[in-house]
């Protein structure tokens, strides 16, 4: 088992073995799942394209061209402005 210390700022430092077992390096990102037996899980966020393809495929979406999802991108970000 490996132990961490929580700091007086709340700080904990993921120690060396579990940082290379889960492949961690600096400025990696890192997700806290709280479970109901109060325990908290620690996973990665994934950050490469191959670990995420196909994840928001739906069979049964319409395809869209990438001019249609410029204009929507351009629509959202002109309502978030204004």
């Amino acid at each position: 088992m490996t132990l961490a210390t929580i700091t007086t700022k709340g700080q904990v430092t993921i120690p060396k073995a579990v940082r290379d077992y889960l492949r961690l390096h600096t400025g990696d990102k890192i997700e806290f799942v709280v479970t109901n037996n109060r325990e908290a899980l620690l996973r990665p966020i994934s950050k490469k394209v191959d670990d995420i393809f196909g994840k928001l495929h739906k069979p049964n979406r319409k395809a869209i061209s990438t001019g249609e999802m410029d204009a929507v991108i351009r629509r959202k970000m002109k309502d978030s402005f204004q």
